[in-house]
């Protein structure tokens, strides 16, 4: 890994890129507690092969990026209300670390992909700062919206208990929580997986970032309204397996944001299993596209 970092406000962010830094730019932003190397270099490298610029990153609070321990941890309690301890911060205040990312980098304005929290923050940054934003692709999330995209009941004690010691005992407990929450019509890589989980505990695991994050999620709410403010060319894929974010969040997130497409991903969950690379890709460049008054329309 070619690991760099650069500092945004307070918070120092560690990215990787790969790719032509001449080619147009591709942010992806990752999800709830979930480092950067989750989107698999193979995918960053099946997105540079469609003429990305790729650069994937460590949110605030997780991997090797700042971890933000004068902010409160909500307790078990307050996650379970989804209230917010006070001074916690938000989904805006992340999507200005990509802005400061993009800045750094000295890139005016790219196409940003977003998974699960990651497409949250990506909503956020094409509404609040929509010049920065070319196209959106939003992926196995969803709008705030407590009616829409809730997890099964059932995996809330997968997300509450406290990881284990050791780095053993933390690969095989992740391991077996995507048993849960993974794709059940992709084949899965069971090895690549595991290898991702070990590299993340090695550059470093915190429990208490995660919860962090958790509350930048409740202290934004319901953003349904603010995603009516954005107008670039937007993709919304959705698994229609997802346990963690139920298809009517995609829906719902699809619905909020005017022209959006909805790509429906049959037998996909809360991951991203490679079986289904070559469709997310092409949907992203799809997308893409439309931003330079393409022809093409992203599939659907």
């Amino acid at each position: 890994m070619d690991e760099r970092f650069c500092t945004v406000g307070d918070v120092e962010l560690c990215y990787e890129t790969f790719g032509d830094p001449a080619d147009p730019a591709a942010l992806l932003v990752m999800g709830l507690g979930t480092q950067m190397v989750a989107w698999h270099e193979d995918f960053c490298a099946l997105l540079v092969e469609r003429g990305f610029h790729v650069i994937r990153f460590d949110n605030r609070d997780v991997g090797r990026s700042t971890r933000l321990r004068d902010v409160p941890v909500p307790s078990r309690a307050e996650i379970l209300a989804h209230r917010v301890p006070r001074g916690s911060y938000s989904l805006a205040d992340m999507a200005g670390d990509c802005v400061g990312l993009l800045d750094h980098l000295g890139i005016d304005a790219a196409h940003v992909v977003g998974a699960s929290m990651g497409g949250m923050i990506a909503q956020t940054l094409a509404a609040r700062h929509d010049e920065r934003v070319r196209s959106l692709t939003s992926i196995m999330s969803s709008t705030g919206s407590r009616v829409f995209g809730q997890p099964s009941p059932r995996l809330y004690p997968l997300f509450l208990r406290r990881p284990p010691a050791g780095r053993e005992a933390y690969v095989e407990r992740v391991a077996g929580v995507f048993q849960r929450i993974g794709s059940p019509g992709f084949e899965r890589a069971e090895d690549e997986l595991r290898f991702m989980v070990g590299l993340s505990y090695d550059r470093g695991v915190d429990p208490d970032g995660f919860a962090r994050q958790l509350a930048a999620i409740f202290a934004s709410g319901n953003r349904t309204a603010e995603l009516r403010r954005i107008r670039v060319p937007t993709l919304v894929i959705h698994g229609t397996a997802d346990r963690l974010v139920a298809l009517s969040g995609g829906r719902a997130t699809a619905r909020a944001i005017p022209g959006a497409l909805l790509m429906r991903v049959p037998g996909m969950g809360h991951d991203l299993p490679r079986g289904a690379w070559p469709a997310i890709v092409d949907g992203i460049a799809r997308t893409a596209a439309l931003a330079d008054d393409a022809t093409v329309a992203p599939a659907a």
